[in-house]
């Protein structure tokens, strides 16, 4: 699947894909650093495997890297290898991946949540090509290797506040490739549904399903928060519930379904005849709303905690700020409790802990007394006991 979702970005007439084409197709012209910016979904790790294959470097190997997804101390065994002893675990010498990835192409996904000290040892990197292992005492090898980065953050704003390096965003920002979510690029919905659909039809081996007009219209009109990668998603769910059957209005999930995504600020775009959504408002209104999908999702359906929303924040498809959401819908449910919120979200009374010490380590910890709507003093007592366990945890 994935070498056809390589073509995502050569799919729709619209300008925003077009002129994004043709950024992808110089960088591959090039061997110069290139950095990539875009929301989480919009499928920037695509745009660094396309840059790759169309580049003189395409028959060495792409070597990937999820910095938001590792501790210090392994990130930097996984970026630049370890030898045998250098730590607990450390049971024989490990090539890095700037070294696997010699005469190719190193991609750093999420570059913008590592630490100044790692930024600090990449900008070394970048400087001298020499890799040298963790534990090693022999001289730094040399390599040859292309790095892309990319970044859901704005680099600007984490460099005024102190937590990434003026000098590093320099060494990386030599060709900027933006990818612009897909509710600025609507006109290729459409396109875009036809084509996971194609692709998910042959996968499974079942005929696809096509769009009614009504349908069509819903799924331009919706602000796709999750971009690509959501619409992907919706696309192989319907895919596999109906195959060959048209997509009615009643099809779609909920979420693309309601009226109001766009509320007071909706206006009808002449030249492209899609709805463009253009307030913050309305941004922050889509926001609460998948706050309360996921939220029916645990409370109406009976899904756990664990694999609708720490799953896909911990894959980056989930902000902070929406999961601090979430957690606020659901202490306004349980009075405050955060120990009846484990139950109301399908998780065993044991990961009680876990999940505090999950949400203290993300910083999304909701304060409790704003939602201390006392139901008698048992309730109350109760609620006091939890987070006096919660302070200890």
């Amino acid at each position: 699947m994935t070498a056809s979702v390589q073509n995502v970005f050569s799919i729709g007439a619209s300008g925003v894909s077009q002129q994004l084409n043709h950024d992808v197709e110089l960088a591959a012209r090039s061997d110069a650093k290139v950095l990539i910016t875009g929301e989480t979904g919009v499928g920037k790790d695509l745009v660094a495997r396309l840059i790759h294959k169309h580049s003189t470097r395409s028959r060495a190997p792409l070597s990937t890297i999820n910095c938001a997804g590792l501790p210090d101390s392994l990130l930097e065994s996984e970026l630049f290898g370890h030898v045998r002893g250098s730590f607990t675990g450390a049971f024989r010498d490990k090539a890095g991946l700037l070294e696997v990835a010699d005469h190719g192409t190193a991609f750093l996904d999420e570059a913008g949540e590592m630490s100044t000290r790692m930024q600090g040892m990449l900008l070394r990197f970048l400087e001298t090509g020499e890799v040298q292992r963790v534990g090693s005492e022999r001289s730094a090898r040399r390599v040859n290797v292309r790095i892309i980065a990319a970044t859901n953050r704005d680099l600007l704003q984490q460099i005024g506040a102190g937590a990434f390096r003026e000098d590093l965003y320099y060494r990386l920002n030599v060709i900027r490739i933006h990818v612009p979510p897909l509710r600025e690029r609507r006109d290729d919905v459409a396109e875009l549904f036809a084509f996971f659909a194609s692709l998910f039809a042959r996968q499974y081996g079942v005929a696809p399903r096509t769009l009614t007009p009504e349908a069509q219209g819903m799924l331009m009109a919706y602000r796709w928060p999750g971009n690509v990668r959501e619409l992907k998603n919706v696309v192989e769910r319907l895919g596999v519930k109906s195959p060959g059957e048209p997509v009615r209005p009643r099809d779609l999930p909920e979420e693309c379904r309601r009226a109001d995504h766009a509320g007071s600020d909706r206006v009808v775009s002449r030249s492209s005849n899609v709805l463009a959504f253009q307030s913050t408002s309305a941004h922050t209104a889509a926001g609460g709303q998948t706050a309360d999908w996921l939220l029916r999702r645990m409370v109406d359906d009976g899904e756990s905690f664990w694999s609708v929303v720490h799953i896909p924040f911990m894959e980056r498809d989930l902000s902070r700020d929406l999961l601090r959401a979430v957690i606020r819908g659901g202490l306004e449910r349980t009075c405050g409790s955060y120990r009846v919120l484990v139950e109301l979200f399908n998780m065993p009374r044991a990961d009680y802990k876990r999940f505090l010490s999950f949400l203290r380590k993300h910083d999304c910890q909701v304060p409790y007394q704003a939602f201390r709507v006392l139901r008698g003093r048992g309730l109350r007592d109760g609620i006091e006991q939890d987070h006096r366990e919660a302070a200890a945890v």
